[in-house]
């Protein structure tokens, strides 16, 4: 059953401010957040606090950061406290959104074989996901960023 978080509340809030406007306001939010979930705090806050504050980055090595540390949570993470949240959640259906992110900066970074090696993990874990509509956005995203590394890839 899905119980009141007041930090996921927070991370909602700053979701939502990224979406309304100018994300300096996000970047601020969710940077504060980090400052009391930290690096040793609930999984599930940092993996979603992480997740989304890495959108709002202006700078693709600020947001690889935050991507990382999405991923490094999501691996700390367990069913059980996911579904803490909300019942629906399973761990394994947030990797292939974490791995097409880390595919994507780093391949805008310019690092192909860090983004090829994330891309292999997205298509992997892919099959975690429901045909329905987030599903199908994640695997037109790892099919998008498929195409630019091989583009990339063809170009030099």
């Amino acid at each position: 059953m899905e119980r009141s978080d007041p930090v996921m509340a927070e991370i909602a809030l700053a979701v939502d401010a990224a979406q309304a406007g100018p994300t300096a306001e996000a970047r601020e939010r969710f940077a504060q957040l980090w400052e009391r979930v930290g690096p040793s705090g609930d999984p599930l806050h940092r993996c979603a606090l992480a997740h989304h504050a890495a959108d709002v980055q202006e700078d693709p090595v600020e947001e690889l950061r935050w991507d990382l540390r999405a991923l490094a949570a999501a691996d700390e993470l367990t069913d059980e406290r996911a579904q803490e949240h909300h019942p629906s959640l399973a761990v394994a259906g947030f990797y292939p959104s974490l791995h097409l992110n880390l595919a994507d900066v780093y391949l805008r970074l310019g690092h192909r074989e860090e983004a090829r090696d994330h891309l292999v993990r997205a298509e992997q874990a892919v099959t975690a996901l429901r045909d329905d509509g987030y599903g199908r956005m994640i695997r037109q995203g790892i099919a998008r960023c498929a195409a630019r590394l091989d583009d990339r890839a063809r170009a030099g």
